[in-house]
Formats: structure tokens, sequence, C-alpha cells
């Protein structure tokens, strides 16, 4: 789809009117707007900054919405952007390695968590958006080390030809029904960052009171018995639920949607009734990069309401900035469901690989591991 958005006119016109008659003569290096420099940025670096001449991304997105973003970028600023794709753990341990010779400006695209353990490796530079107002305090660090770009909320996913609407489950408790008996496929958990939060966070809802994982784990072993085999990878499972091998899963929204309209897939999904747990992809810039004003001007690039929803009609990404008008019907529909489970996500960072220990040598069945079966 051909997109004409605007992004970074508002900075363009407001540079002009800061600038003025200095604007007239100048080169165009002086030319470039200015990084942070608009009106609602009122708690950010308000002075005119010169943009260097290139930004280095780090981001897992994928070449499809890099190469995007990068054409649109580089048409409105004038200056080059360089981007290396790689998974979000791999952006942590590259710059972790790069700490003391920084190379990379922005890291856009990872879970929070993975964010958190930058900021306390002390990789991460401070900066405030100028459309911080928009942002609810879940999808943003309280120091500001980094901010939320798109929400993943987890649901219930089901094959829409082998359970009606009404008889899906509505709430997490209700999988654990003996009527779902081998009607679950799930994936593999301990290879999957989605899994894992969903399994934690089950645990969690009585961890965060008890503090102990019992009955968690007692849930976990329910679920368990309803679960007919742990599938290798998602497409495995994709497949299996869309054939009726399983009519069952726990899995993310977007992916839901965008497998039942691209893929034609009999997928429905339930966002479940006493909340869920939803997953902030973030984007922060890197402590001592090496083309600051750039960076910000980058940050700031990607995260118009314009790239939102573009993100939204392309990608299937949902913001987390709640003034973007004109979302996908599939987005507006879900606003008012969506019900974030209050998740301590350090908790969870602590936990989280103790608990999945657990159900992988004490709750899983492993006649039903197809982990190895790819």
């Amino acid at each position: 789809m051909k997109m004409q958005f605007k992004f970074g006119l508002f900075f363009v016109l407001l540079a002009a009117l800061l600038l003025g008659g200095c604007m007239a003569g100048s080169s165009e290096k002086t030319e470039k707007p200015a990084a942070g420099d608009t009106e609602e940025n009122k708690d950010g670096d308000a002075e005119n900054k010169e943009l260097e001449d290139k930004v280095v991304i780090y981001s897992p997105h994928g070449k499809d919405i890099l190469s995007d973003f990068q054409k649109q970028f580089e048409e409105e600023y004038g200056i080059k952007m360089e981007f290396l794709d790689m998974g979000s753990q791999e952006i942590l341990d590259r710059i972790r390695s790069e700490k003391n010779n920084t190379q990379a400006d922005v890291w856009w695209g990872a879970p929070q968590v993975n964010f958190d353990q930058a900021k306390d490796n002390d990789l991460l530079a401070e900066y405030k958006p100028s459309y911080a107002d928009s942002l609810d305090e879940i999808y943003h660090d309280p120091d500001w080390m980094w901010s939320g770009t798109s929400m993943t909320p987890e649901v219930i996913l089901y094959n829409s030809k082998e359970i009606s609407k009404e008889d899906a489950p509505k709430d997490w408790d209700d999988l654990l029904d003996p009527k779902w008996k081998d009607e679950v496929i799930i994936r593999y958990p301990l290879a999957s960052g989605t899994m894992r939060t969903i399994y934690s966070s089950m645990i969690y809802r009585t961890y965060k009171d008890s503090e102990d994982p019992a009955e968690g784990y007692e849930w976990l072993k329910k679920f368990d018995m309803n679960t007919k085999e742990y599938a290798a990878n998602p497409e495995i499972m994709y497949n299996q639920v869309a054939k009726g091998v399983g009519s069952l899963t726990v899995w993310n929204m977007p992916d839901t949607v965008m497998l039942a309209k691209e893929k034609g897939y009999p997928f429905d999904y339930v966002l479940p009734e006493s909340g869920t747990p939803v997953l902030t992809e973030g984007i922060a810039i890197i402590k001592d990069a090496p083309h600051p004003n750039a960076a910000e001007a980058f940050y700031e690039f990607v995260n118009t309401p314009e790239a939102a929803k573009l993100l939204a009609e392309s990608y299937y990404r949902i913001p987390t900035r709640d003034d973007v008008t004109d979302l996908p019907e599939w987005i507006k529909e879900a606003e008012d469901k969506i019900k974030p489970m209050d998740i301590d996500w350090k908790l969870f960072q602590e936990k989280s690989d103790e608990w999945m220990d657990y159900w992988d040598n004490n709750i899983k069945n492993t006649k039903k591991d197809k982990s190895d079966e790819e």
C-alpha cells in the first residue's frame, strides 16, 4: 500500500518560524530540521541542534519495515540511515560488547524486558520524546530510558471452524475445562518469549500476593493435561490449529489477525476477561551514540501518528500512543477490551528462568514434547 504521509512537516514549519530570515542563504546542513524542536516538546531539549550526516539503527523489525522507513526518513531529512537487522537478544549482546566504542545510535524494537536489562547495564541514554503526554505510564520507562512504540496483547486463539464464538473460552481458567482435553496446541514454551510471558503470567497471578509459585504450577499442570502437543515453532503450531489437529492455543493478537487476513486461516481470538499480559515494543537511544541529534530526529520520526498508522495498517502493530486516529477496525474493536495485567516485569526477569525450569522438569508431559520435530 502506497502511503503519503508528511513526517516531520511540523518540525520543518516550526523550525522555519524560529529561524526566520536566518534560513535564507544558509547552508544545506543548517536547514535540516532540529531534533526535538517541536512545540509540544516542552520537557525535551528545545534548542536547535544541527543534525549529523547519518544515523545508525539496530532493529529486529525486518527488512520490509526498515527499508520502508529508511526511504521515508532519508527523503524527509536528507541524511543517511543505516541499519542492522538482528534479533532483540543479539542487539542487547552487541551493544553490551560495544559499550566502550558505541557504533549505533538507536535501538528500535524489542520487548521492554530487554530494554530494562540494557538500562540496568547503563547502555541507554535518557530521552523524553515530544509525544510523552500521549503515552500511558505503562508504556515507557519511568526515567525515559526507553518508550513504547507498539503493544502486543496475548490472547486465546481458536479455530473458528471447530469452535463457535459463543463456545470459545472467555478467560484463562476456562482453558482448564476437561472438555478441551487434547484440543490445545502450544508453541514449545522454553524457546518462545511469547509463551514464557504467558506461562509466567499464570504463575504471577497468585505469586504476587503469596510469593509462592505453587498455585501457578498447579494451573500449568491442569493446562498440560489439556495440551495435545508442544510444537517446535510457530508455523507448526499455526498449521496444527488451522487443520483442526487441535482447536485452541494461546498466542499474540497481532499475529492472529495477520494470519486470518493474509493467509485465510480460520482463526479468531478472545481477549481474556480478567486481563492479559501486554508486551510493550520499544525504542531507545544508545548511550554515547555517535550521532545523538540524528538519533533524536529518528526517534521522533518513527513515532509520529502517521508512522504509527502505517505500522498498524501494513505491519499489524498496535500503537502505544493514544492520539492515533483512523486505525484499522480490528484495533478499534479491541481497544476497550484489552485489559493489561499489572505485571512486575523486573520480577519476571528474576523469576522466569526458575519458573520455566520447574515446568520443564516437573510439569511437562514429555510425550507431548514435539520440539525436536521441526
